[in-house]
């Protein structure tokens, strides 16, 4: 994952009426939006903790002393937890943090939000399955290479149940409302090579790559934890390949490995927001070249070329994009798929 943000952290903004608003203020309005979009119906401890955080000048100081791309409060939160534990309220958040602020700071000076979501596997599963077979994958911040795996998973559509041939009690099975008119698969894409690329590739084998990657899993959400897991333990047992290596310099020659033959497919989920601007400009004219699809799974805002319609349309939601073409509304971690109206 490239998690360059292409701005000074220490340099003020302008909010909406053009007025400047300082680092400080920023980071508060990002810990309100988190707690307001993002967290609200998905997690009540982190939506409380946001609130609390966006008003406590220590917390907010503290972490004005990182980089503003360190600042999220997923990175915050899972860091607190890998470090000290999972608090059950605020006044346990802040005094873990502030009982030792050096070594929480070390770790999300160290990890980055590697969420790695094998979920949104069920989001992107219709689209693999619409396109040429045989596939060779490319995953852009592919973190431990859990969704480079889409045909060892089970899907749940409520109207629709995929199971791949080698199930068993232990394969995890990704439930996803679907909607809109969604072409579910009837059978899982065919896929003969897999490869990803990231600037700190994790190991599903091992343990404290591991407990990282659960510590990103949301507290509440233990249902996504035990698929977490299961899909860990694939991954363990049946590694992908990972390179380490940035979008920018790494991915075409990652690609031309793919065999002759495969439609090569490069996708990426929650990544380009980790990536400056014009890196992500550059990133879309190169990956039309290097590949014959592309998959975006991100915010609207993102990604290159989407208009602003989907950017306000958006309201916490993924944007999943074929080739730069809008295709469906996705949850952040796959819980969702609503397909958008294609015009004739």
């Amino acid at each position: 994952m490239d998690a360059s943000s292409g701005r000074n952290p220490t340099t003020s903004a302008r909010g909406p009426s053009g007025s400047i608003v300082t680092p400080l203020e920023e980071t508060a309005e990002a810990y309100r939006r988190f707690a307001s979009v993002e967290a609200r119906g998905r997690s009540p401890l982190y939506e409380r903790l946001a609130e609390r955080i966006a008003s406590d000048s220590e917390v907010l100081n503290f972490l004005q002393t990182l980089p503003k791309p360190k600042r999220q409060p997923n990175l915050l939160f899972a860091a607190v937890r890998y470090r000290l534990g999972t608090p059950v309220d605020w006044p346990g958040f802040r005094d873990r943090l502030f009982a030792e602020p050096a070594a929480v700071h070390r770790v999300m000076m160290a990890r980055s939000t590697q969420t790695n979501e094998p979920a949104r596997c069920a989001t992107l599963l219709p689209l693999l399955a619409l396109l040429p077979q045989p596939l060779a994958l490319i995953e852009v911040g592919a973190s431990a290479g859990l969704c480079l795996l889409p045909d060892l998973y089970g899907y749940d559509y409520g109207q629709a149940r995929l199971l791949p041939a080698c199930s068993t009690t232990g394969t995890p099975v990704f439930p996803c409302a679907a909607s809109g008119g969604a072409p579910l698969p009837c059978a899982l894409p065919q896929v003969v090579w897999r490869a990803g690329l990231d600037l700190s590739p994790l190991c599903a084998a091992d343990p404290a790559h591991r407990e990282w990657l659960e510590c990103l899993v949301w507290p509440e959400q233990t249902d996504r934890l035990g698929r977490l897991r299961q899909a860990l333990k694939l991954a363990a047992e049946e590694p992908p390949q990972i390179v380490a290596g940035d979008l920018s310099n790494d991915l075409a020659r990652l690609v031309a490995q793919a065999p002759t033959g495969s439609t090569r497919v490069i996708f990426h989920t929650a990544v380009l927001g980790y990536v400056a601007r014009a890196a992500r400009e550059a990133f879309a004219a190169d990956v039309r070249q290097a590949a014959d699809h592309w998959i975006a799974n991100e915010t609207p805002a993102v990604i290159p070329g989407i208009s602003s319609h989907f950017v306000e349309q958006a309201r916490g939601r993924f944007l999943v994009c074929l080739n730069g073409r809008p295709m469906a509304w996705a949850d952040p971690h796959g819980a969702a798929l609503e397909w958008i109206d294609q015009p004739a």
